[in-house]
């Protein structure tokens, strides 16, 4: 991957983040197109473009982080039945959601 290339994944990840489309299937979509190996450095930047969106969040909704335990309660719940079905369905999923086609 070149630098032009890294450049126009950062752009897709930062337009499609707060979009109600996947910046993952965007960004997924765009290294096909522009023939990009997945090797383990383009893993590895596609991680830190999306570390950048997370840190975002936190920044912007940080007030509800400190505003107790309640937000935490609220998160584990959430999260507990989409991590079990993501461990049950990992490799259906990493089949059809992480390729181009």
């Amino acid at each position: 991957m070149d630098i032009i290339q890294a450049v126009i994944l950062a752009i897709i990840e930062g337009v499609t983040e707060f979009l109600p489309v996947s910046s993952t299937g965007h960004m997924i979509l765009t290294s096909s197109i522009m023939k990009i190996h997945d090797d383990s450095f383009v893993k590895t930047f596609e991680i830190a473009i999306q570390l950048g969106a997370i840190g975002a969040i936190v920044m912007l909704y940080y007030k509800r982080f400190l505003q107790g335990i309640n937000i935490y309660i609220k998160l584990g719940i959430a999260f507990v039945p989409t991590a079990i079905l993501g461990f049950m369905a990992y490799k259906t999923i990493k089949m059809y959601l992480f390729s181009p086609s």
